[in-house]
């Protein structure tokens, strides 16, 4: 006998334990989107790490076959600023975001953050509405291997934005500058902390999960 799809296992498990989508995203840690996603959609399907997250909070076995996608998605918490003026959302529950996009094949989800940009200042490498994936190597600071790169970085007024980061006229300070030159530089301004671009994407090649 075939199994059930995960997607109607997870539903029935949460109708018989009386479990709300929203209690079910905080024992688990997956984000409520995802989990709406199944109950409305039977025939979907989640990645490995989110089913198996699902599956212990409901006492369900798993393994990795087990209804999931063939790709991966990474949740876009919010925008950087590239000329304007931004504060980067970053106050949804665990794994949300502003969306969700398939991750790309040259990057591993885990440890990846994606943010989309907003702004002109980084044209012609970064246009408004291309999305951008990062890694913070540490929680705060500025770590050598961002000086000189295309960053996303977090100025002490708590505005995010993607910038290249070079060094300051005294320690600690850094000069974070636009590709465009219309567009606005900033000079001897405190990092909270910097991470440089890894992968860009065009928001044409932009694949909402």
């Amino acid at each position: 006998m075939s199994k059930k799809p995960f997607a109607t296992r997870i539903v029935e498990a949460m109708r018989s334990q009386k479990m709300s989508a929203a209690e079910l995203s905080r024992v688990s840690g997956v984000s409520y989107n995802v989990i709406n996603k199944l109950k409305q959609r039977p025939e979907s399907s989640t990645n490995a790490d989110n089913g198996r997250a699902l599956a212990a909070a409901l006492g369900l076995e798993w393994d990795d076959e087990d209804g999931t996608e063939g790709a991966a998605s990474i949740a876009v918490p919010g925008r950087v600023g590239a000329g304007d003026e931004v504060f980067l959302t970053d106050d949804h529950a665990k794994g949300d975001g502003l969306y969700h996009i398939e991750c790309p094949p040259q990057l591993s989800p885990h440890g990846v953050v994606a943010v989309e940009v907003q702004g002109s200042s980084m044209e012609p490498n970064f246009f408004d509405g291309d999305v951008l994936f990062y890694t913070r190597m540490t929680a705060d600071g500025v770590p050598t291997e961002a000086v000189g790169k295309r960053v996303v970085a977090e100025t002490s007024d708590g505005r995010v934005w993607v910038k290249q980061l070079k060094p300051g006229t005294a320690p600690g300070l850094f000069h974070l500058l636009s590709l465009n030159p219309t567009g606005a530089n900033m000079h001897d301004v405190q990092v909270k902390w910097a991470a440089p671009v890894r992968l860009h994407l065009p928001k044409e090649f932009v694949k909402k999960a």
